[in-house]
């Protein structure tokens, strides 16, 4: 993949993709990819809502920032439910399920589809009896990841 811009964060490298619309995609990338600066506002305006969020979870400077995926109306449906859940908090796939007349396997698979992990976070989406899978993983790296982002905006203990 080829990404326009790789920005850092706290427990990984974000791989970014864009148009002319918006960020298009973020990808969770090992920390010894090298970092690749890009002055385009789309990426400017990421960089600088993502700092602001590694700062203070419980600030959501996301709804600034432009995007642009495609999506099916499910999608659609359980990425706008993922955005309705507050910082701090966390919901199960079954009671999203529930919420839109859907069923749990089929909100696990939006969640995995998301292109813009972080800005829809499906990472406050998990399992009855554990975290759940991350970006159709359930590997200890992807694992990793959803377990910090959660443990950053104080929706579980260490």
């Amino acid at each position: 993949m080829i990404y326009a811009a790789i920005l850092n964060a706290p427990f990984a490298h974000l791989g970014v993709q864009f148009d002319a619309v918006g960020i298009q995609r973020i990808d969770f990338l090992p920390t010894n990819v090298a970092l690749i600066a890009h002055e385009h506002p789309h990426i400017q305006q990421l960089a600088r809502a993502l700092n602001v969020y590694w700062q203070d979870a419980h600030y959501q400077p996301f709804n600034d920032v432009s995007v642009s995926y495609r999506a099916t109306p499910h999608q659609a449906l359980v990425w706008q439910k993922m955005r309705d859940i507050p910082v701090g908090q966390t919901r199960y796939y079954g009671e999203v399920a529930q919420q839109i007349s859907s069923s749990p396997r089929a909100v696990g698979q939006a969640c995995g589809a998301n292109p813009l992990p972080i800005l829809i976070p499906c990472h406050r989406i998990i399992s009855k009896s554990n975290m759940g899978g991350f970006m159709h993983s359930t590997g200890d790296a992807a694992l990793g990841y959803k377990q910090w982002l959660l443990a950053h905006e104080c929706a579980i203990k260490v």
